[in-house]
């Protein structure tokens, strides 16, 4: 896709806080962070985060907007627009509040009850939410407070509204730092069904054993009620909602990784020293039902992935060069031919005028994002060298893609990212490009080339 317009977008927010500083500037050090005490061990820290995207999007067949039908359109909206703060009370105590805003375009998003034509005020004034509200308690902290050496083994228990669900390690990742512009999504296999924006209520279990960092979950789900309408095809319906198990364990082979956060970092641009194998999971019996010869069957939802993660300095130390890569294999059961369709701030509605044979995935930019099935995906990026010699403006181009084998399709389908992100300090201000390709399913066995979607993003993280 070639852009015939240019747009700068100017973004400015107050505060700042980093709780991972590997892949931060140096100058930002430990945040903005205000002492509760003289000894340092009480304390409220602060993180701001905007994305603005400018795209531009091939439309799948019968999709109109705003009543006109169209076949390419663009667009300018917030992706994200968040807070975190976090409250350490003691050595012991952690208090994580983490909300704002998602998804608002020019034609959706509005919060219910605002003013404006159509539903919920169509985009203008979005809901700000909690994602993350979560209380937790050091058992055994990971650094010894009468020795001040880091223990072999530490143990967190915590609870409320959170992220520490499981399945694969860009599950849990944080949008502040990722590879590729944006996360794949279909790696946050319940979203906005079971969970509420990637996140879940319920207790967990935190820590590191040696090499081996865990993350175990119990939880209670949102309730679900969709009523299957075709054969042998399962949809999400949680009936009396039976609680749900999840986990996720990782053996870090170099450097260990800060857990304070449950969000784990996509690339620290070589300033660690990182290489990892995961493995996850989430369980929940009779999460979703399917009528079988109109009998009513419930189906457990089974997600396990497993994962491997680098990012490693190459080459001359002076050029700070740094390869970046993720690779995982997701093998999801949700029950008979469960499928989802969606797309990311999708803009598009369908075209009751429309003749010919609309996109199986539906109109906009959706696509099959989660379904039964198997996902293989890898994303890999390489920081380039550092011309100028002062570290400030760096180049990383980046590429993904993911096989969905999914049951519910006869045919496979190839999916793919290609990108550079321009890091003008670090991942707090930085400049993303990326243009994608979906495969354009007009029926479970066809499927007519490939629909493109290119997105310029401006993220300020301070």
């Amino acid at each position: 896709m070639i852009w015939k317009t240019v747009t700068t977008a100017f973004v400015c927010l107050i505060g700042f806080c980093s709780f991972t500083s590997a892949q931060n500037a140096p100058e930002y050090g430990g945040g903005f962070k205000i002492k509760l005490d003289d000894d340092d061990k009480s304390y409220l820290r602060l993180m701001f985060w905007n994305q603005i995207w400018f795209r531009s999007i091939d439309m799948n067949a019968g999709t109109q907007v705003n009543g006109h039908a169209v076949n390419r359109t663009y667009d300018i909206g917030a992706r994200r627009l968040r807070m975190i703060a976090t409250a350490q009370l003691s050595e012991r105590f952690l208090i994580l509040a983490h909300f704002g805003a998602n998804n608002q375009s020019f034609i959706n998003g509005g919060a219910a009850g605002t003013s404006g034509t159509g539903s919920n005020g169509v985009g203008k004034k979005p809901g700000i939410f909690f994602h993350d509200v979560t209380s937790e308690y050091a058992v055994i902290p990971r650094i010894n407070p009468d020795t001040d050496r880091v223990n072999p083994f530490s143990l967190y228990l915590g609870g409320g509204l959170h992220s520490y669900m499981g399945i694969s390690r860009i599950s849990m990742v944080s949008t502040t730092n990722l590879l590729t512009l944006d996360s794949p999504i279909f790696s946050f296999p319940l979203v906005e069904q079971s969970d509420q924006f990637v996140r879940i209520y319920g207790m967990y279990l935190k820590g590191n054993a040696g090499k081996i960092e865990y993350r175990l979950s119990l939880n209670k789900p949102f309730s679900t009620n969709l009523q299957p309408v075709t054969d042998n095809v399962a949809v999400d319906n949680n009936g009396l909602n039976k609680l749900s198990v999840g986990g996720y364990f990782e053996y870090q082979f170099f450097d260990r990784e800060s857990n304070t956060l449950p969000f784990k970092v996509g690339s620290y641009l070589g300033t660690k020293k990182v290489m990892n194998i995961g493995a996850g999971f989430y369980q929940q019996s009779d999460g979703t039902i399917s009528k079988q010869n109109d009998l009513i069957k419930s189906h457990p939802i089974s997600l396990k992935a497993l994962d491997f993660f680098l990012d490693l300095p190459v080459g001359s130390p002076a050029k700070k060069q740094s390869v970046t890569s993720y690779t995982g294999l997701y093998r999801y059961d949700f029950g008979p031919n469960y499928l989802r369709n969606m797309g990311t701030m999708n803009i598009g509605s369908f075209d009751e005028r429309y003749q010919g044979t609309p996109a199986l995935a539906g109109p906009g930019n959706a696509l099959p994002m989660i379904g039964t099935g198997t996902i293989l995906y890898n994303q890999s990026g390489f920081l380039l060298p550092d011309f100028s010699g002062n570290d400030k403006v760096r180049l990383q181009p980046f590429a993904g893609y993911a096989r969905k084998n999914l049951q519910a399709l006869e045919k496979s389908g190839n999916y793919w990212d290609f990108g550079a992100n321009l890091l003008i300090n670090n991942h707090h201000a930085k400049i993303s490009a990326q243009y994608s390709l979906r495969p354009h399913y007009l029926s479970s066995s066809f499927i007519d080339g490939y629909k493109g979607q290119f997105i310029l993003q401006f993220q300020t993280y301070l």
